[in-house]
């Protein structure tokens, strides 16, 4: 019998473990969403109405400009100190010249240790996946549709895997862990098991703006009310391992958990990203977020501002910084502070903001000074 080990946020995993879920585990993983076009029409997909079905491209939270914005996709790659990549979508392989570009471009900056997967669900340009695997490609994850999960071998898939199997990449399926389908996901494993697949990988099924009114129309409920996991999902993946560690099979299996992605595999990058953008004036929480001090003033220029800042307070160049994006002067909070109760006299509003390190600067919370 096969044992299954317990992991971060609730995860399990019974032997062999992707080292692309290992990376993930440790935020070094950059997930590149090189197209947000796909063939499949699944009614889980968690894809955002912004990204869904739209020809976008995203470093992590950076969205480059066009496919030929590469320079972003490597400073998100070293912001990170990524270890790898993931390539995702959509489906990456409608948009097959690209992916292939951003393959070989990764392995040519970062090296062959620099561990790519991608996923797919292989109904498109499923014949040139050699050429992604030769190109430095080290493990494709295939997506079949769910209705195929119980007779996978009428499946075109079969055939696209069959092909591939002898190459130097590791072959695995991804699907959610769809509740009360424990039959269905069980035989999809043993076949895979018997194909010389490396392994299954679970996801947890979970809502998302795209996909929220299918779901409450199949009846699915949110597990609580601070998550976005399908209650019963979790379940139907727990019930699966403990089948699977029973069966005489070698092919590993991995449920992923929505609070492992959210909780660890999230928080670990922007941590790693945060050590390598952050200013001087900007502290780095325990949760990877940064904390500032913001200075507004919509009747005065930022030019203004930051001059007059310098000379009545003494502030030093590394610890003030104008932020057009934003229309505010950022700086340090422990100074701000200090100048707040004045500055608000002078008709500035001030805020001690914490956001993201990631390129979007998502803004997590503002708070008015003094406090």
């Amino acid at each position: 019998m096969k044992d299954i080990y317990k992991w971060h946020g609730d995860s399990q995993y019974i032997r062999p473990l992707s080292p692309a879920c290992s990376m993930c585990s440790q935020g070094s993983k950059m997930v590149v969403l090189v197209t947000g076009l796909c063939n499949a029409n699944c009614f889980y997909c968690p894809l955002s109405f912004e990204k869904g079905g739209k020809d976008r491209i995203f470093a992590d939270e950076w969205e480059l400009k066009n496919e030929t914005d590469t320079e972003k996709l490597i400073l998100e790659a070293k912001y990170i100190d990524a270890t790898g990549a993931g390539i995702t979508g959509g489906d990456p392989l409608v948009v097959y010249n690209r992916t292939k570009k951003y393959i070989s471009l990764l392995k040519e900056n970062f090296g062959s240790n620099f561990h790519i997967h991608l996923y797919t669900s292989g109904l498109k340009n499923s014949d040139k996946i050699p050429n992604l695997i030769n190109a430095g490609l080290d493990e494709i994850r295939f997506h079949p549709m769910y209705n195929s999960w119980n007779d996978m071998n009428r499946n075109l898939l079969s055939d696209t895997i069959k092909n591939i199997i002898d190459n130097s990449v590791d072959v695995a399926i991804e699907i959610p862990a769809i509740p009360k389908m424990e039959k269905e996901i069980i035989s999809l494993i043993k076949w895979a098991d018997n194909k010389n697949l490396s392994w299954v990988n679970l996801n947890e099924l979970e809502f998302s703006e795209r996909n929220a009114d299918i779901f409450i129309k199949k009846g699915y409920q949110n597990k609580n009310d601070v998550s976005a996991a399908v209650l019963g999902s979790q379940e139907t993946a727990v019930n699966v391992l403990n089948q699977i560690k029973k069966e005489d099979i070698n092919i590993g299996v991995h449920y992923c958990s929505v609070s492992f992605k959210d909780g660890v595999q999230l928080r670990n990058r922007i941590v790693r990203r945060a050590k390598n953008i952050v200013k001087r004036y900007e502290v780095i929480t325990d949760d990877g977020t940064l904390v500032k001090g913001a200075i507004y003033n919509p009747n005065i220029s930022l030019k203004k501002i930051f001059i007059f800042l310098k000379n009545e307070y003494q502030i030093p160049d590394k610890f003030i910084y104008v932020d057009k994006k934003k229309n505010r002067i950022e700086i340090g909070l422990w100074i701000l502070e200090e100048i707040a109760g004045d500055l608000i006299k002078k008709g500035y509003t001030c805020f001690m903001v914490e956001e993201y390190p990631t390129a979007d600067r998502l803004e997590v919370e503002r708070i008015p000074l003094p406090f």
